[in-house]
């Protein structure tokens, strides 16, 4: 039934360091505070992204625009680490954890994990936001320019849909 939530933004979550790492698709990641700054990510523990994480306490939210749909199609669809391989990714040095971040993406969401709690068959990653970078023609004076992003919603299984190029105001 939880497809009746969707179309939902789709993220990247990296995790892991050195040639131990991973990326991952990820539709159930939610904002839960601006201050602190915390997000939630649910993940599975069959998933190998559950493995690093839980070892390494860190993870980074990657935000993909429509021109990585094929890495975004490749990481979400296969498992383990080889499927990097596969993709034009290009990993980039965070600033303040040992996880990298992905240069084609929007924006890298540096992340400390400070909660876990299981809820059914997944566990729910809570992660303070300790530092951000991001493209600033995507996001000028910080605000996305979503006629510029294209960012990806994950509509079924196959299908992804990006933001209208048509904004509705009410302000």
């Amino acid at each position: 039934m939880y497809y009746l939530l969707y179309p939902k933004r789709t993220y990247l979550i990296v995790s892991g360091k050195g040639n131990k790492r991973n990326v991952m698709a990820a539709d159930w990641l939610m904002p839960l505070s601006d201050k602190p700054f915390l997000v939630g990510v649910a993940i599975s523990p069959k998933n190998f992204s559950y493995q690093l994480i839980s070892e390494n306490k860190e993870f980074v939210i990657s935000v993909p625009t429509l021109e990585m749909l094929d890495d975004v199609w490749i990481v979400g669809r296969n498992h383990g680490p080889e499927k990097l391989k596969e993709t034009k990714l290009t990993f980039v040095p965070s600033v303040k954890i040992e996880t990298p971040g992905i240069k084609e993406a929007a924006a890298n969401l540096e992340c400390k994990v400070i909660d876990t709690k299981k809820y059914g068959n997944y566990t729910f990653f809570v992660g303070e936001v300790i530092h951000y970078t991001y493209n600033k023609e995507i996001f000028p004076n910080n605000r996305p320019d979503v006629k510029k992003a294209k960012f990806l919603a994950h509509s079924s299984w196959a299908e992804f849909v990006v933001n209208a190029e048509k904004l509705y105001s009410k302000g």
